[in-house]
């Protein structure tokens, strides 16, 4: 009986294994098989350049000493003016991180 109950285990296991790989490499084909375009690319910068700023101005609010009660509307809706702040910021040309990883990945040669 235990040695059943091992040889379905290892059964399932390799299964499930087997399964993920060929996620995997579907995944991987798609990706290898589907160049970005130039405006994707650019999207995909900016948008991890926006999110770069959120996260600073995130942390450089944590730094903010408040003696009383904090604004309720701050409270609830910081995080969206943040986001909002960091994505007008990078939209005009912000820290200009967007357009030198653009074009580092362009010079690499990347079809991420």
């Amino acid at each position: 009986m235990n040695m059943n109950i091992e040889s379905n285990s290892n059964y399932l296991m390799t299964g499930a294994l087997a399964a993920e790989k060929s996620k995997k490499n579907i995944l991987e084909e798609q990706l290898h098989n589907k160049p970005s375009s130039d405006e994707e690319l650019m999207e995909v910068c900016k948008s991890f350049e926006a999110y770069l700023l959120e996260q600073a101005m995130k942390g450089m609010e944590k730094t903010i000493p408040y003696e009383g009660k904090k604004n309720p509307y701050l409270e609830h809706f910081g995080d969206m003016l943040y986001q909002e702040y960091a994505k007008s910021a990078t939209e005009n040309q912000g820290l200009g991180l967007a357009q030198m990883l653009y074009e580092s990945m362009k010079r690499n040669g990347s079809d991420i």
